[in-house]
């Protein structure tokens, strides 16, 4: 797996429920934009909003809308290792080709504990297994040398590095085995990500801007460092946006500005403001994209 991996909104209908049919028009649609990967159940995707079943459910969706045409990587994080488990072993039998974990905390974890966490998750499935660092969400910055200790676990051969360390990818890179494959998790990092050995991007930009984020990556294939800068400066205001206000609701209104059926938020998430939607489409007006 490399490249752009785009992650999908989990569109709700309105009675509040997952809205499978507009979820597989996403996936067909990203499919058709050029994403070289998809991934439900990310923050974009409300995970944490969503019960065992729906979590199932909307990893058969995706997988069947993609129908094998992209991979697809499943968020599969729980509080409990017990149901990250749970949910690892579904998505691959599912057909995900790859599952994404993260610690989800209450308590905060020793990493001791986050260790035995992966260990068993990863010896439970037979696909590969992509950790997730991501202090943001997590309160927990999990540090190169751990994260090295990871990659010699069973399955797990893809680190998703969000941390805002400018140096972090480079020195992941250096430390890991040549097989790990370094995922850039936050937006700003993109381009030191990839000059730095980032073998893609986990993003949910290509929901609201794939053809900047693809352009972006072809020049960075191509070694064209000045096409990928003015590529990726022509986007910048709107990625720090994207962050900046949620990804679930600025998602959400990004799709709908862009004349896309979106659907409605999981609650207790609402839409943007009136005031944050006018600024989103004074942004994508500058873009060109409306």
């Amino acid at each position: 797996m490399n490249g752009i991996v785009g992650y999908l909104l989990t569109p709700c209908d309105a009675s509040g429920q997952v809205d499978h049919a507009l979820l597989a028009r996403h996936v067909e649609r990203l499919v058709n934009l050029g994403v070289h990967g998809l991934a439900p159940l990310g923050s974009v995707g409300c995970l944490p909003y969503l019960g065992d079943g729906e979590r199932d459910a909307v990893i058969r969706t995706t997988v069947a809308a993609a129908a094998g045409r992209v991979p697809v990587l499943a968020g599969v994080s729980s509080l409990g290792t017990a149901q990250t488990i749970r949910h690892a072993r579904f998505a691959q039998e599912a057909g995900a080709s790859a599952i994404q974990v993260l610690p989800s905390t209450y308590w905060t974890l020793t990493e001791a504990e986050i260790f035995e966490y992966y260990r068993q998750v990863a010896e439970a499935v037979s696909i590969p297994v992509m950790v997730y660092n991501n202090p943001f969400t997590t309160g927990l910055d999990l540090p190169v040398d751990f994260l090295r200790r990871l990659t010699a676990l069973p399955n797990v051969s893809l680190i998703k590095e969000a941390s805002p360390d400018e140096t972090k990818i480079a020195r992941l890179r250096e430390a890991c085995p040549d097989h790990v494959g370094i995922f850039v998790g936050l937006n700003r990092m993109a381009q030191r990500g990839f000059q730095d050995g980032a073998a893609g991007w986990c993003t949910a930009a290509p929901n609201v801007c794939a053809s900047f984020i693809l352009n972006f990556h072809r020049c960075m294939a191509a070694g064209d460092v000045a096409g990928a800068q003015r590529w990726f400066a022509r986007q910048s205001e709107l990625l720090n946006f994207l962050m900046d206000h949620g990804l679930p609701r600025t998602v959400t209104a990004g799709l709908e500005l862009c004349g896309v059926p979106a659907g409605r938020l999981r609650a207790p998430l609402s839409p943007l403001t009136p005031a944050l939607r006018t600024a989103m489409k004074d942004i994508l007006e500058t873009m060109e994209i409306i």
